[in-house]
């Protein structure tokens, strides 16, 4: 109780204790949430908002900085406080409970037929919960192999490309060949194994969350679904071509060892190659790779960063009309310039500066038309069952404290439990 009451008087200090609305000189303001953090993506949002209010004087948008480490709580407790942002900065696997719980706009009727068109289905459908759209889908980021380009090399082993992908059991057999004398062929950064694992799993067919006639979700961990997590495990605890180590860190933790020449390749996300830039040592060679590919190709889950409206928004018109302006193509491109990620727009998508191969633009946009709604998307209780089952399941299968088996009846049979609550 008492961290929730800190976390509103913090909104509280931030929203200037108002929320948005109608001035006495009859001028709308629209308090809007980012949650940008890399300067140039912070400096890309501050300047769209200073062009709107320069250009409607009559509807002033109001910049307000938030954080993703606590978005999730901040925001419930300012729903519940009455003082929600207007404008709402998150990720779609976070908007589920917001959206069934009534607390964000439903979209559907307000959304102009420019920016439902340039959007394609499947990102809509990462934000569309019931009959519902609760959110814009504008970013998103596919799950790559980030190489040293001199290792591989010097190797003579096969590079992949996007049309051309390492298979799981290639891939597997690389990284053993790359490894030995204290050197790894990959490392796998998993703190937060649950999302890579799935999204990843769509690639060889996985699908894991099985929704039934009646509309409830099960989980059922079938073959399909093991061929990542059996390739990560076996790469750790059978090849020993992947660093034990690294399987509680997170991504930064493992560029330091990257650098140092101590794993030939780790999965990232895209953006990730803006801290690569920022941080490679003078000579650094290095390139993006698409993941491998399975029965499913390359294809991949991602939950897309997302725009929405709060539900107590006295003036969704207006805000709808910021996000439309927000969103043009030439400003969606910038968004995704300053956050080093691909946009959903599909004539974003062909800017030739997302196209140019310098920093691995090219096969990240190569990329986007094979990814798909991450598989949770829209399970009520994902939450809870990724902190409390799957989580420390993971953790324990990769670091070979369990077995398969044992793996899949914890996903499955507490799984279930722990959804079955949901959805009752």
């Amino acid at each position: 109780m008492r961290a929730r009451l800190l976390a509103l008087v913090l909104l509280l200090l931030l929203a200037g204790c108002s929320s948005g609305g109608t001035r006495d000189d009859g001028r709308i303001t629209l308090r809007f949430q980012s949650l940008a953090w890399q300067e140039e993506s912070v400096e890309a949002n501050k300047q769209l908002v200073k062009e709107w209010n320069a250009a409607h004087p009559d509807v002033r948008v109001e910049y307000v900085q938030g954080t993703w480490d606590s978005v999730h709580d901040q925001l419930l407790t300012a729903f519940e406080g009455g003082e929600a942002p207007d404008i709402i900065h998150d990720a779609s696997d976070d908007l589920a409970d917001f959206a069934y719980g009534g607390y964000l706009a439903d979209l559907t009727g307000l959304l102009p037929a420019r920016l439902k068109s340039d959007i394609p289905r499947r990102s809509w459908e990462t934000a569309t919960f019931g009959d519902g759209v609760y959110g814009v889908p504008f970013l998103q980021e596919p799950r790559v192999l980030i190489a040293n380009t001199t290792w591989l090399r010097r190797s003579g082993v096969r590079i992949p490309t996007p049309g051309k992908p390492w298979s799981w059991a290639e891939f597997r057999r690389i990284t053993e060949r790359l490894s030995g004398r204290g050197k790894y062929g990959v490392a796998w950064p998993l703190k937060e194994p649950v999302s890579a694992t799935l999204n990843l799993s769509l690639s060889a067919g996985g699908q894991l969350f099985h929704r039934g006639p009646d509309g409830k979700v099960t989980v059922r961990f079938e073959a399909a679904d093991q061929v990542v997590p059996r390739t990560v495990h076996d790469q750790v605890n059978t090849d020993r071509s992947a660093s034990p180590t690294t399987l509680g860190s997170g991504g930064s933790d493992t560029l330091p060892g990257f650098f140092a020449g101590r794993y030939a390749m780790v999965p990232l996300g895209f953006s990730y190659r803006q801290q690569i830039v920022q941080q490679a040592p003078e000579g650094f060679d290095w390139q993006v790779l698409p993941a491998p590919a399975g029965a499913g190709g390359l294809t991949q889950g991602v939950s897309p960063q997302t725009l929405s409206i709060a539900e107590d928004c006295p003036h969704k018109k207006e805000a709808v009309e910021f996000l439309d302006f927000l969103l043009r193509p030439p400003n969606m491109v910038r968004l995704a310039l300053g956050d080093w990620m691909l946009p959903t727009g599909t004539q974003a998508l062909r800017d030739p500066a997302l196209r140019t191969t310098r920093h691995g633009w090219a096969t990240g946009t190569a990329l986007a038309a094979q990814l798909r709604p991450a598989p949770a998307q829209t399970v009520r209780g994902y939450p809870e069952w990724k902190d409390k089952v799957a989580t420390p399941a993971l953790q324990e299968y990769y670091s070979g404290a369990i077995g398969l088996g044992e793996l899949r009846e914890r996903l499955e049979r507490d799984g279930n439990l722990v959804l079955a609550r949901y959805q009752r």
